[in-house]
C-alpha cells in the first residue's frame, strides 16, 4: 500500500515548498513563488485523500497503521523512532488540515498578492503546514512535540510577519512567551509519561494506561492529565493562557484564518482526545477540563459582545468555540469535540477569510462602526459570511447545530450546571455574530465612498469562500441520524480509536425514544432557542432600533467598560507579574548581579593585574645599582626565612 507505506510524503511535501521559497524564493518571479506554494499544499492533499482512500480498505486489525522509518532517538533503555501513524482520528485531522490548508493557501495567493513580504509569507505558511503534518501524524509524544513546537514557532513568525509594526512585533513575542508557559507543562508531562511507562509510544503508553485504576485523588495518571492540559490552555488559548490569541490577529487574515481557526489552535484538543486513555482514568483532571472549558467559552463570549475590530469578534469567538471543545473532553464526549473541532475549522476559516474580504473591499479598515451596508457591493462575500455565521450560531441544518448541539446533549447528561452555562453561551454567541453581519452589512453607510472605494474580491478569493461555505452547511450532516434518535455517523466512524484503547465505549446521550420525539427535541430545545433569541436582540439594536444600543450601554456602564477592558486580564499580567519581572531584571539582575557581582569580579581581577603590572614594571627601570640593591634585599630576606625556619 503505497500511500500507506510512505506517509513521510505528506508532511515533505510542504517542507519542500517552504525551503524552495525559503532559500531561492526571491529570485523567482511571483507566479513561481505562488506555483511552489499552491503546488506543494495540493500534491499534500492529494497524498492525504489516497491515504484515506487506502486507509478505508485496511482490516480492523491494522489500524492503527504505523511506519517506522529510522531510529531517532536511543539513549540505555529509550528509544524513540521517527514513525508516523493512521487511524480514524489522523484521518480526520489529516483532511481538516490539508483541506483547509490547500482553500487558504489558495486564498492567500490574492490577499497577499501585493505585499513586499509575499515570498517570505508563502514559506512560513508551508513550513507551518510541515509542522502541523508532523503533529498530527506523529506514533509518539516525542515527535508530537517536535511539531507542537513547530506550529509555536511558525506562529511567532506570521503573528509578527508585520515586523515593522509594533504592535505586530509585541503580538508575536507575546504569543511565544505565553506559549512556552504551557509548552512548559507539556514537556514535563510528557517526561513523567517516560518515567512511568518506559516509552512515549502511543501504542504502548495508551492501552496501559487505560488498564490502570481510576484514581479518585491525584496520583500520577492526574498529574500527567493536568501537565499535559496545561500545554494545551497555552496552544489552545485556554484561561488562563488565552490572552496571546485575541492578540494574534495582528498577522495577515489568511494566517487567522489556517493558525487560529482550523489547526493550530485545535492540536491541544487533538492531542487531549490522544490521550484520552490517560484523562479517562483521571477523574479529578476531566472535571478540570471540563470546568476549564467551560468558564473560557462563556468568558470569551461576553468580551465578544462589545468588540469593534472585526477580527477581534471573530478572534474571542475562537477562544470560546476551543472551550467547547474542552467541555466536551471534560464531560467524557471526546468525538464530539472532535467533531466539533472539524465543523469549527469549516465555519470560522469561512468567517475569517470572509472578514479579510471585508478588509479588502474596505481598503484595509477593519472597525465594523465604519462599515454599514455592505451587503448589495460585496454580494458573494455577504452570503458566505451569512453561512458561516448561520453555522456558528447553530441554526438548525448548519454544521454548528450538529456539533454544538451534541455537546452540550452529553453535557446535560453530566453536570446541569455546564449544560446551563453552554447554553447561556450559545445565545451569547449567536447575539455577537450576528452583531457582527449587521453592522458590516446592513443599516447606513458609514464610510466616505469618495476615498472608500468598495470593491468585492478576485475570483482567488471567492472561491475558496463558497467552498467553506457549502462546507459549513453540510459539514455536519453526518450526525444527523441523531436527530431521529439513532447514532451519527462522526462518532460511529471515530469509536474504535476511543475503545481501542479503553475497551469501554465513551460516554453516550440516550437516544430518544421516537424518532418524531428526537427530531423535535433537537429543534425546539435550549441551545436552538438561546440562539434564536440571541439572532432577535441581535437584530432589535442594530436594526430596527439602533438608538436602543448606545442607551443600553450607557445604562450599563459598569459591565459594558468590564467587557470592553477585557476584564483587564492584561493590564493585572503586566501589574503582577509583567513588571515586576522587569524590575527584578533590571534593578537586581543587571544592577547589582551583572554590573556589581559578574562585572565587578572579572572587572576587580583586571584592575589588580594591571596595578600589579604597573608597580612591577617600575623595578624594570635598567639602572644596575638599583638591580643591585634588589638583589641584596632578597639575598637579605631569603636568609632571614631560613634562619627563621632553623630555630
Amino acid at each position: 500500500m503505497p500511500a500507506l507505506t510512505y506517509l513521510w510524503i505528506i508532511p515533505l511535501l510542504p517542507l519542500l515548498g517552504a525551503a524552495a521559497n525559503g532559500i531561492f524564493g526571491r529570485r523567482w518571479p511571483k507566479n513561481v513563488v505562488t506555483g511552489v506554494a499552491l503546488s506543494s499544499t495540493t500534491l499534500a492533499f492529494a497524498a492525504a485523500l489516497e491515504t484515506v482512500r487506502e486507509f478505508a480498505h485496511l482490516p480492523a486489525d491494522q489500524i492503527p497503521w504505523t511506519s517506522s522509518y529510522f531510529t531517532w532517538i536511543s539513549a540505555g533503555g529509550f528509544r524513540a523512532d521517527f514513525a508516523l501513524q493512521v487511524d480514524q482520528l489522523t484521518v480526520i485531522m489529516l483532511l481538516v488540515v490539508t483541506g483547509v490548508g490547500w482553500l487558504i493557501h489558495i486564498y492567500s495567493s490574492s490577499y497577499m498578492h501585493d505585499d513586499p513580504g509575499y515570498t517570505r509569507f508563502f514559506a512560513y505558511l508551508n513550513l507551518f503546514m510541515f509542522f502541523m503534518l508532523l503533529l498530527v501524524l506523529a506514533a509518539n509524544y516525542l515527535l508530537m512535540f517536535v511539531g507542537w513546537e513547530g506550529v509555536g514557532l511558525c506562529s511567532y513568525l506570521l503573528i509578527g510577519f508585520f515586523f515593522l509594526k509594533q504592535s505586530a512585533t509585541n503580538a508575536g513575542n507575546k504569543a511565544f512567551w505565553v506559549n512556552r508557559i504551557g509548552d512548559f507543562g507539556f514537556i514535563l508531562g510528557v517526561l513523567l509519561i517516560l518515567r512511568t511507562f518506559g516509552t512515549l509510544d502511543f501504542a504502548a503508553v495508551l492501552p496501559r494506561a487505560a488498564a490502570m485504576p481510576s484514581e479518585p485523588s491525584v496520583g500520577v495518571l492526574t498529574t500527567i492529565a493536568l501537565l499535559l492540559f496545561v500545554g494545551a490552555t497555552g496552544k489552545s488559548a485556554q484561561l488562563p493562557l488565552y490572552v496571546w490569541l485575541p492578540d494574534a490577529m495582528e498577522g495577515p487574515t489568511p494566517v487567522s484564518a489556517l493558525i487560529h481557526a482550523a489547526t493550530m489552535v485545535t492540536a491541544g484538543v487533538y492531542m487531549v482526545v490522544r490521550s484520552h486513555a490517560i484523562f479517562l482514568n483521571a477523574p479529578i483532571a476531566m472535571h478540570v477540563v471540563a470546568a476549564v472549558g467551560c468558564a473560557t467559552a462563556l468568558f470569551a463570549a461576553t468580551i465578544g459582545l462589545v468588540q469593534t475590530d472585526i477580527k477581534k469578534v471573530l478572534a474571542y469567538s475562537t477562544v470560546s468555540q476551543l472551550g467547547y471543545m474542552f467541555l466536551a473532553c471534560g464531560v467524557g464526549a471526546f468525538g464530539a469535540g472532535v467533531f466539533h473541532l472539524m465543523t469549527h475549522a469549516f465555519f470560522k476559516g469561512l468567517l475569517f477569510l470572509a472578514a479579510g474580504s471585508v478588509i479588502h473591499a474596505m481598503g484595509g479598515e477593519q472597525d465594523m462602526r465604519k462599515m454599514g451596508g455592505l451587503r448589495k457591493k460585496i454580494p458573494v462575500t455577504f452570503w458566505t459570511m451569512a453561512m458561516g455565521t448561520l453555522a456558528i450560531a447553530g441554526a438548525p441544518g448548519f454544521s454548528g447545530f450538529f456539533s454544538k448541539d451534541e455537546i452540550l446533549n452529553q453535557a446535560r447528561h453530566v453536570s446541569p450546571v455546564l449544560w446551563g452555562l453552554g447554553v447561556l453561551t450559545a445565545g451569547l454567541t449567536s447575539f455577537y455574530m450576528f452583531r457582527l453581519l449587521f453592522l458590516t452589512f446592513f443599516g447606513a453607510e458609514r464610510y466616505d465612498e469618495h476615498h472608500v472605494h468598495v470593491h468585492e474580491s478576485p475570483r482567488n478569493m471567492l472561491v475558496p469562500l463558497v467552498v467553506l461555505a457549502i462546507l459549513a452547511i453540510a459539514g455536519g450532516w453526518m450526525a444527523a441520524p441523531e436527530l431521529f434518535g439513532g447514532v451519527s455517523h462522526f462518532d460511529r466512524f471515530l469509536d474504535p480509536v476511543l475503545t481501542s484503547s479503553t475497551g469501554e465505549a465513551p460516554l453516550a446521550a440516550e437516544a430518544s425514544s421516537t424518532d418524531a420525539a428526537a427530531l423535535f427535541t433537537a429543534l425546539t430545545g435550549a441551545p436552538v432557542i438561546a440562539g434564536l433569541l440571541g439572532f432577535l436582540l441581535a437584530w432589535w439594536l442594530y436594526i430596527r432600533s439602533t438608538e436602543t444600543a448606545n442607551k443600553l450601554a450607557e445604562s450599563f456602564s459598569a459591565p459594558y467598560k468590564l467587557f470592553l477592558g477585557k476584564y483587564y486580564v492584561d493590564e493585572l499580567y503586566a501589574a503582577v507579574i509583567v513588571r515586576p519581572l522587569v524590575w527584578i531584571s533590571d534593578k537586581i539582575l543587571w544592577h547589582v548581579v551583572d554590573d556589581g557581582v559578574i562585572d565587578g569580579t572579572v572587572n576587580g581581577v583586571g584592575r589588580a593585574s594591571r596595578e600589579s603590572g604597573d608597580r612591577l614594571r617600575r623595578v624594570n627601570s635598567g639602572n644596575t645599582r638599583s638591580y643591585a640593591t634588589w638583589v641584596l634585599l632578597g639575598a637579605l630576606l631569603f636568609t632571614s626565612l631560613l634562619l627563621w625556619m632553623v630555630d
